[in-house]
């Protein structure tokens, strides 16, 4: 009783204490559920639809996509410029395929796995041409091929003797065949929608009829042009409120017009370029005047050029001039064997040349020939050499003897551009001598390490003056010294002009340019087109009109030094009225409108074009071949005008018009001639013509479709 009266007398706080618990727990569970969204959230990439697109699945897309491209092109390291295009390739179909899929689906299309085997089994697809799988004979896709593979490969995985190396290698195959098989699918899909629209668009005979006679009906005329650059624009300069009647207007013809995709910024910015100093200049010429003593008197050229790290590599074999900088070939023929030359500056390409000649001679551009190898090096290898070697100089069938030696001995051929400048071993270069200097028929024999190789050079084409010459081309770049002497001076500039109007009231004096850059959009991928600006990018979306950027560093090796003062924000949806680029775009608008009209009310009344072409400014031209079916474009005025068409279709031979508002003038005009052309009109042919003109025409129908998609790109935010 005593308990139960202390609780009783205790209620109210015993309440509190479990109402704070209960509330500390559902807090608990609050942050945690808002920090885990809040994490969601970080990892979202884009979105389609409304629906988010998820970092690490868009990067393992992109990994795909990689795969793909390394194995196709047989490139493992692909560059920074590659891995982006790779990048936007995988964004671009996957946002299309969406597209697609969405569309597909409300229209009950769909593409089964059994329509994908038969895609497969038949080779309908050309990206199977684009597989390993593909008949060397034939140059067709081979399932065949393909069902060995997958075969050989749930073998090989399955079993734990193989070397891990073969497995991984494998497996990089099996999922380049994945993305095919699944690319397959999707382009399946793809052509299933595009059939159907195209069946949808059919011609019949009676707009086939019309389309015939307006290509085949033309007409010449006599015309006089009052262009619009005769009215001074600040005779017509438009109000405001001529500027948003315009707005209102081209907004109710096209509705998507000024429709914003995606956020954009406006940007000022100041690009620093790091260069050489006259000091790094004169340390660079003192090192390659080493270096081209050095050559002079050099027993190992190839090393000599290796350690001065010239980027035009030497093997000691003659190269042709195709294969050499354009600089060192524009001067081949002015030098004699033994000749040394620099260093010499490029102004150009921004290089210091060193040039040691030894010789020049005529070799073949391409050999073919035919090998048999013989491997060791003991009495019995050296005897089936000689053998061989004895046997196809005494005129025995190379065929016959390779056969007997289990070798095909097939025709190949080398070119110059596949050995001018490779590094080459010993071996490799004795053989590349012997094929280029070779006559054709004649059959070689090389000692080599390990064997001996007895070659039968079979052709010899295009012979071409080669040259002997050893280059030194170093860029010249700027010192660690240089680059903090520029570093100090802009960030010295940057400290005394804080703002951003600062910046620009003083930059000028400093020797600095300030530029513009508009709309620059999240995909752009760098900032006003400089290298290794994605951080900058970054900050631009972050931040407040008005605001100064750090100072970045940017370019190739940081070549570049880089500051962004954010002047505009553009965001997603209707562009508005004050927009500044908007409103330089009405103002042209409402400059050719009021100029017409001025234009107009001057020829009123006039009737030839010889009087309208008396007044100033005007010109006179002849016109001819105007069809309805194209556009016409006026020489003297340099503009296309598609009103003339058809007011030229509609009118009677002899007819004069005035007052006719075109894009770049005012037009009065005489009818001279209408005369049909030679053809025959065939239904068939000119409805499927039409058809084809509207399919084209259909060509907007994704950028239609991409804006229903509400599609959102983040990529800047994830990738450098």
């Amino acid at each position: 009783m005593a308990t139960l009266q202390t609780i009783r007398s205790k209620g109210t706080i015993l309440i509190i204490i479990l109402g704070l618990a209960l509330f500390a727990f559902i807090a608990e569970e609050l942050v945690r559920a808002l920090s885990s969204s809040r994490n969601a959230n970080r990892q979202v990439i884009g979105q389609v639809y409304g629906e988010n697109v998820n970092y690490q699945d868009f990067n393992d897309l992109c990994d795909e996509y990689e795969n793909a491209v390394r194995l196709s092109n047989g490139n493992q390291n692909l560059t920074e410029q590659q891995t982006i295009q790779v990048r936007d390739q995988a964004w671009n179909d996957f946002v299309s395929q969406q597209i697609i899929e969405h569309e597909a689906k409300a229209l009950g299309l769909t593409v089964t796995d059994a329509e994908v085997q038969n895609i497969i089994n038949t080779g309908q697809s050309q990206l199977l041409r684009q597989t390993p799988f593909v008949n060397q004979q034939t140059g067709q896709f081979d399932a065949n091929l393909l069902k060995q593979f997958l075969s050989n490969y749930d073998e090989i995985q399955n079993n734990p003797e193989y070397p891990e190396a073969q497995k991984e290698s494998m497996t990089q195959y099996y999922k380049y065949w994945k993305f095919v098989e699944k690319q397959i699918k999707q382009e399946a899909l793809s052509q299933k929608y595009q059939t159907l629209l195209s069946n949808c668009l059919i011609s019949n005979p009676a707009s086939a009829k019309a389309a015939f006679e307006a290509r085949n009906n033309e007409a010449s005329v006599l015309l006089a042009a009052l262009p619009y650059t005769t009215v001074k624009d600040t005779d017509v300069e438009p109000t405001e409120a001529e500027l948003k009647a315009k707005y209102d207007e081209m907004l109710k013809q096209y509705p998507d017009l000024f429709d914003m995709q995606q956020e954009a910024r406006d940007i000022k910015y100041i690009v620093v370029p790091v260069t050489a100093s006259a000091a790094d200049e004169a340390e660079l010429e003192k090192e390659l005047t080493e270096y081209a003593q050095a050559l002079d008197s050099a027993e190992n050229v190839a090393n000599t050029i290796r350690e001065s790290r010239s980027s035009v590599s030497y093997n000691g074999l003659p190269v042709s001039r195709k294969s050499l900088p354009s600089d060192i070939a524009a001067r081949l023929d002015s030098l004699t064997p033994g000749a040394l030359v620099g260093p010499t500056k490029n102004v150009a390409e921004n290089t210091m040349n060193v040039i040691k000649y030894y010789a020049r001679v005529q070799q073949p551009d391409s050999v073919e020939y035919r090998l048999i190898s013989v491997t060791g090096t003991d009495d019995k290898a050296k005897k089936s050499a000689d053998s061989i070697f004895a046997a196809l100089q005494a005129g025995a069938p190379i065929d016959t003897i390779a056969k007997r030696y289990n070798q095909a001995a097939e025709a190949q051929w080398v070119t110059s551009a596949q050995v001018d400048r490779s590094m080459l071993r010993d071996d490799d270069k004795k053989f590349v001598q012997t094929l280029f200097s070779a006559p054709a028929g004649s059959v070689q024999k090389l000692d080599i390490t390990g064997g001996a190789l007895i070659v039968k050079v079979t052709d010899r084409r295009n012979i071409i003056d080669k040259y002997d010459v050893a280059v030194i081309k170093r860029t010249i770049d700027f010192s660690e010294e240089t680059h903090n002497q520029i570093w100090n001076k802009f960030s010295s500039f940057l400290s005394a002009n804080p703002k951003a109007e600062d910046i620009e009231a003083n930059a000028s004096k400093e020797g600095y340019t300030v530029q513009t850059a508009q709309y620059v959009g999240s995909g752009d991928h760098y900032v006003a087109g400089i290298r290794g600006t994605t951080d900058a990018l970054r900050w631009v979306f972050k931040s407040k009109v008005g605001q100064v950027s750090e100072l970045y560093e940017a370019g190739n090796a940081n070549d570049q030094l880089l500051v962004v003062m954010l002047t505009g924000i553009h965001k997603k949806g209707q562009r508005d009225f004050k927009d500044e680029n908007l409103q330089n775009i009405l103002r042209e608008e409402v400059l050719k409108d009021k100029k017409a009209a001025q234009l107009i009310k001057k020829i009123q009344g006039m009737k030839s074009v010889a009087e309208v072409a008396k007044l100033p400014g005007a010109v006179q031209d002849t016109v001819q071949h105007i069809t309805f079916a194209a556009p016409v474009f006026v020489q003297k005025v340099a503009s296309t005008e598609p009103v003339l068409s058809g007011v030229v279709s509609a009118a009677q031979k002899g007819q004069f018009l005035t007052g006719i508002r075109g894009e770049g003038a005012v037009y009065a005009l005489q009818v001279l001639d209408k005369h049909k052309l030679q053809g025959k009109f065939d239904p068939k042919t000119e409805q499927t013509q039409q058809a084809t003109t509207l399919m084209r025409g259909m060509q907007g129908l994704m950028q239609t479709l991409a804006r229903k998609a509400k599609i959102e790109d983040n990529r800047y935010k994830f990738y450098q």
